[in-house]
């Protein structure tokens, strides 16, 4: 027995459905606390456009919730860990399993599996619907809460540099060769002087540079303005410039990152931010695998030497200290004081061996 994981089926399974239940049920109160939250701060916004109602403010709860359950799902795992293992040490039920030949490690391996389980539907939940959800109310918020646009590529309000003088793009769609811009700002500067202002409808690509086309020209010096057919700018500029020149990490799948990080890299430009992103997005969901080892400690001991709350705050105050150091390291990654695989795994791995240790120690 000593040599096996799960040396009976049948607690397998109650711990492992008992875990499960009180996972999603903390994370069902913690969704619907912060929706609620969320929902009252940010109806004002939604509604404010005209034409907006009860509509568009279930339109922003379905794409909100995605992010909220993404976030605190890791938290719901560690305070479901903490209720489940209390409440079996309460009753002595980790008594009467110990007594029957199990170890310490041999009672959490039901929930660690399920925990693994938890964070394999976390990623596939964040790679299909998250991202998705996140690119929708960014744009939706760009927008004002108004109408935006059913291409999910577009981007909008994008500012470029060509020398001393300022592009801004107010959308964006396509990549590439294809990539079209839309109502084109291009502020003509000398110096510390602003010379002209250029603004143009449309824009696209060619051979010479970029194509301006429906352009009205004002001159700032004499405060005057005329029309031009078409109009040749920023010959230097890159496509990626428009297209990559602010990558939401958080608005793309694993894939899509990873080729954005590809085109970046090719055309020179630091991504080591971006790396510690496309990192996190597998050690994120991972995290869910260490609360149940984080927070044994609330397991073992003996209940009635009084110490059960003391070792219930123990366990949160380790998942709690988990989540602060991750979030330090991809500060520190961004930052650049980290490698960005280091700022991604290193907590993770970290807490992992703390957890070993706290349960080796304290129990076996």
């Amino acid at each position: 027995m000593l040599f096996s994981f799960f040396p009976s089926r049948s607690i397998a399974v109650y711990l492992g459905k008992t875990f499960l239940w009180r996972c999603f049920a903390m994370l069902a109160m913690l969704v619907l606390v912060l929706q609620m939250l969320d929902l009252l701060s940010e109806a004002g916004n939604v509604l404010s456009y005209p034409g907006n109602g009860d509509a568009e403010l279930w339109r922003y709860v379905s794409l909100r919730m995605p992010q909220i359950i993404s976030r605190f799902l890791p938290f719901s795992v560690l305070l479901g860990t903490l209720i489940m293992l209390a409440t079996l040490n309460a009753n002595s039920e980790v008594i009467a399993m110990k007594s029957g030949g199990l170890s310490a490690h041999q009672i959490l391996a039901p929930l660690m599996l399920a925990s693994l389980g938890v964070a394999i539907i976390s990623y596939v939940f964040n790679e299909r619907v998250v991202v998705r959800a996140t690119a929708t109310l960014s744009a939706w918020e760009n927008a004002k809460f108004g109408p935006i646009p059913g291409d999910r590529g577009i981007k909008s309000n994008i500012w470029v540099r060509d020398g001393e003088d300022l592009i801004r793009a107010g959308t964006i769609t396509g990549a590439g060769s294809n990539a079209r811009l839309q109502n084109v700002d291009i502020y003509d500067r000398h110096g510390d002087k602003l010379v002209q202002i250029i603004s143009a409808k449309t824009g696209r690509l060619t051979s010479e540079g970029w194509l301006m086309e429906g352009v009205r020209v004002f001159d700032v010096v004499r405060g005057t303005s005329r029309e031009v057919a078409s109009l040749t700018v920023g010959k230097g500029i890159r496509p990626d410039q428009f297209t990559l020149s602010s990558v939401d990490p958080d608005g793309l799948s694993f894939t899509e990152l990873q080729d954005a990080i590809e085109t970046l890299r090719e055309s020179g430009r630091p991504v080591a931010s971006l790396e510690g992103a496309l990192w996190h997005k597998i050690t994120g969901p991972l995290s869910a695998l260490l609360m149940p080892l984080l927070g044994s400690v609330a397991a073992f001991g003996i209940a009635r030497s009084g110490k059960l709350f003391v070792r219930a705050v123990i366990g949160m105050a380790l998942g709690f200290a988990f989540f602060v150091a991750d979030n330090f390291a991809l500060s520190m990654g961004n930052l650049g004081v980290y490698p960005p695989i280091l700022a991604a795994w290193a907590p993770f791995l970290l807490f992992l061996l703390v957890g070993e240790a706290v349960l080796i120690t304290t129990e076996e």
